[in-house]
């Protein structure tokens, strides 16, 4: 397997060994091991940007609007007796500050995935070089 640690010329090498010769996993000469296991650790970085930055951030502004309507059933409930006193304008403020919040979490949410998406065709654009120059 790629696992098996082989002499070959005095140092000891990663690698696979056959009737006809030794592959050096860990050579860019014999195979695309080392430009694989970077492309997957630079996915796995993306991975965790993309949960932290999107998921987590969908996850919030859903949470944030199911307040939302919670503290509006209640602003509402409350607006009804301060309407009678006199204040609904408190609750109009936030209100407003909440809708101000939350445009700006989905403003934050879209340069994101705009920035993903770049990125994924720029990583899509420099795979293709590459193989271009191995073909």
């Amino acid at each position: 397997g790629s696992n098996q640690m082989i002499e070959v010329k005095g140092k000891k090498v990663r690698g696979r060994l056959y009737p006809w010769g030794v592959v050096e996993v860990e050579n860019p000469e014999h195979c695309d091991f080392i430009k694989l296991r970077t492309m997957l650790i630079t996915h796995m970085q993306d991975l965790q940007e993309v949960t932290q930055d999107v998921h987590y951030e969908n996850y919030r502004s859903e949470k944030l609007a199911i307040n939302k309507r919670r503290a509006g059933a209640a602003a509402g409930a409350a607006a009804a007796g301060a309407a009678k006193e006199g204040q609904p304008e408190e609750k109009d403020k936030i209100l407003l500050e909440k809708e101000q919040e939350l445009q700006r979490m989905q403003e934050m949410l879209a340069r994101l995935q705009q920035q993903m998406q770049q990125q994924q065709t720029t990583q899509v654009a420099g795979a293709n070089n590459v193989q271009s120059h191995h073909v």
